[in-house]
């Protein structure tokens, strides 16, 4: 494999508290080292002004393969995510079938070393079907490489269920992740329960149903000793709770996805489909919530929850269109524009949520620039002015309520086992050993 410098870069490593000027330097598939090294490289990146840090890490991706191909494969999910610097991924088990068996996890793991884009890991329903009412064979599916369980797309609603499920994923020393709603509570529901739905004569999904369930399974966790992992934190309640847990050493963590810290249920006001989500949109003092809770470590990780759909179904009644947006190929720039610009969380702290953090939820070996390490590195751009095109996604689907916003902030160049395997349009790197390539 071909030696790589990066050269005059800010390399930011939160895993090993590093922020400086200076080169790294990749071969064999590994870092080598940052800094100086015996090494010639074949090939050389000039990352001056640039950002360079270990691969991104989204712990929340559905790629809808087996089961929705139209809206979404593993081999388009996986190159969405190298366009949108992400170099590992976690995709969630709502397929169908669904992830719940060790045949299912290895299906994902060859489907992606097939594809060779960005790395994924799957992540096995803690219920057969995701039905809710029997366990798993969690055992199994950890040996088909799932790395975390969870029923995404519903709650693990059954309170036995669910601490059985804490405590048998302790064997295999595995986060539970939850997608906490109390159903009975958000029936026919299409956003957030409040002044704007009930102004837009919607049916709404109200908070208490987030926070009942988070209160319910960190009180789980406590009892059982198990790790929780609660997804797309959106109320300002839940943030709370997970602060509460965290104090009181239960072992909880949270995530915040960058839709509910840059909008509001104020943006369904002319029934776009793209703005309907499951947690839904919340109001401004939510998204303020969500933003302290980033800003104080209560939410450890940033994740996109990206969820295709094809454009034919966004285009339904908002009471028939599905939930969920897309969310790779924005993930930088919306991070920009709602995190770093108005100054919430510096570079190092965005990079240690999106790097060493979730690899360390997921138990994976990633997220670091340690020399021996694999070699998955993500070079930002931080200045870089565009505009964001649905129709330019690498991904399937189209399902962004981004489109047409002008931000700052892309991926220019992304790594995976020391292969570059996306450039920026228009980006070119100096090739020693072949100086026409």
């Amino acid at each position: 494999m071909q030696t790589i410098q990066i050269q005059g870069g800010r390399v930011i490593d939160p895993s090993q508290n590093i922020d400086m000027i200076t080169d790294v330097w990749l071969g064999r598939g590994r870092v080598l080292a940052i800094g100086g090294s015996s090494e010639t490289a074949d090939i050389v990146i000039d990352a001056t002004g640039l950002i360079v840090c270990p691969g991104l890490i989204d712990v929340h991706v559905h790629l809808r393969e087996p089961g929705d191909e139209p809206d979404e494969t593993i081999a388009t999910g996986a190159a969405s995510a190298l366009a949108g610097g992400v170099t590992s991924v976690a995709c969630m088990p709502n397929t169908r079938p669904a992830i719940d068996n060790k045949g299912a996890a290895e299906f994902v793991v060859l489907q992606a070393q097939r594809a060779g884009k960005a790395n994924v890991y799957p992540v096995g329903a803690v219920s057969k079907g995701r039905e809710g009412l029997e366990l798993a064979e969690l055992g199994g599916l950890v040996e088909g490489g799932a790395v975390a369980f969870t029923d995404d797309g519903a709650p693990v609603s059954s309170a036995s269920l669910m601490r059985r499920a804490l405590q048998y994923a302790l064997m295999f020393d595995k986060v539970i992740m939850q997608h906490c709603q109390v159903m009975e509570l958000t029936v026919g529901g299409v956003m957030n329960e409040g002044f704007e739905s009930a102004r837009l004569g919607l049916p709404g999904m109200p908070a208490a149903a987030e926070d009942i369930m988070v209160a319910r399974d960190i009180r789980l966790a406590e009892i059982t000793g198990g790790r929780v992992h609660i997804q797309h934190v959106s109320t300002s309640r839940a943030v709370e709770l997970i602060s509460e847990g965290r104090r009181r050493g239960i072992r909880v963590s949270g995530e915040a996805c960058p839709h509910h810290f840059t909008l509001t249920d104020e943006c369904l006001k002319d029934f776009d489909t793209n703005f309907k989500m499951n947690p839904p949109l919340r109001t401004a003092d939510d998204v303020a919530a969500v933003i302290d809770g980033l800003r104080d470590g209560t939410l450890e990780l940033l994740a996109t929850d990206h969820a295709p759909h094809a454009r034919e179904k966004k285009l339904r009644e908002i009471d028939q269109a599905p939930f969920g947006i897309v969310g790779l190929e924005t993930l930088i720039p919306i991070t920009v524009h709602g995190l770093v610009e108005p100054g919430h969380l510096t570079w190092p702290e965005v990079i240690r949520k999106l790097t060493i953090a979730p690899a360390e939820l997921l138990g994976i070996p990633k997220g670091t620039l340690k020399p021996g390490a694999d070699a998955d590195v993500t070079i930002i751009d931080p200045n870089i002015k565009w505009k964001i095109d649905p129709t330019k996604f690498v991904s399937k689907s189209r399902n962004t309520p981004y489109g047409g916003w002008d931000v700052k902030g892309r991926a220019h160049t992304v790594i995976v086992n020391g292969e570059i395997r996306y450039t920026m349009p228009g980006v070119e790197h100096r090739n020693r050993s072949n100086p026409t390539a």
